[in-house]
């Protein structure tokens, strides 16, 4: 490894340093910046959106708003698990294409919030030009476990987001039309 590549790597480290909400997803710790999560909430009823995403499991109304769900197992490939005592959704602000949506992600279960820091951070390996793991920012090393820290901007595709959208607009508009 050349010095060129190890300062792009401690750079890479510096940037992502910082505070992340650990969850679990099929017995994986996953992680996600701090910054990017509004709240924690318990498990709730979820209304079906029909002909939407596979992975999007519906919307729940937080404070009068439709915020989408979007089951993270599904995302990521993952067979779907039964709603446990633990199960939480995780409301989330991503960024794409210079729009904010709101969100919630579907989790196994959330952990607790860690400081990662530069020397606890490395980038994500190469898996090979038929793996796409542009939504990972980086693993971090925590105790004898790794953590994968996801970009949750990266995460969603822009058509995704878009369809989300429009699923909570027209459930948004029933709902005021009844």
């Amino acid at each position: 490894m050349n010095n060129e590549t190890r300062e792009g790597d401690m750079d890479l480290a510096d940037e992502n340093a910082g505070q992340y909400l650990t969850f679990m997803l099929d017995g994986e710790v996953f992680a996600t910046d701090i910054r990017m999560i509004r709240e924690v909430l318990e498990h709730t009823q979820v209304t079906k959106v029909p002909r939407s995403h596979e992975s999007m499991q519906g919307v729940i109304n937080l404070r009068g708003k439709a915020i989408p769900v979007v089951d993270m197992r599904l995302q990521f490939g993952m067979a779907s698990a039964e709603v446990t005592v633990d199960t939480c959704i995780i409301i989330i602000e991503v960024i794409i294409k210079e729009k904010t949506t709101i969100l919630g992600a579907l989790v196994d279960s959330v952990m607790e919030v860690i400081d990662l820091k530069s020397d606890q951070m490395e980038a994500a390996p190469d898996f090979g030009s038929r793996v796409d793991n542009d939504f990972i920012q980086a693993i971090g090393k925590f105790g004898e476990r790794f953590v994968i820290v996801l970009d949750m901007n990266k995460t969603f595709s822009s058509e995704q987001l878009g369809n989300i959208q429009e699923s909570c607009a027209d459930k948004t508009a029933v709902e005021d039309a009844a």
